[in-house]
């Protein structure tokens, strides 16, 4: 049965993009919402993660457990999903330190 769907993309190939415009409503950029069924929303996350190159995105959709939805990411981000206990929750990578100034 085809449910809510939401992608999130940041900078990401053109090609992906009108991939998954054939699929789902780009209502601001680098947003996609869709009505998917399941075997639709896995073949483009897959195409995604295939073709993301130095981006990244991040896939929810329904799921039953706890929560309600399932969150799915590739590519680097600062975000990173971790399960605790059952629950996806979101922590941040460290920020790289800035290298020390050069003297004047």
């Amino acid at each position: 049965m085809p449910s809510m769907t939401i992608l999130s993309t940041t900078a990401v190939p053109d090609h992906v993009r009108g991939a998954l415009t054939r699929w789902m409503t780009e209502p601001a950029p680098g947003l996609y919402v869709g009505t998917l069924s399941a075997r639709v929303r896995d073949e483009l996350w897959r195409v995604v993660g295939a073709s993301i190159g130095r981006g990244a995105a991040v896939l929810i959709h329904p799921e039953s457990n706890e929560q309600g939805y399932a969150l799915r990411t590739v590519g680097e981000r600062r975000r990173i999903p971790v399960d605790f206990d059952g629950l996806t929750l979101v922590a941040f990578r460290p920020e790289e330190p800035l290298p020390p100034a050069a003297p004047d």
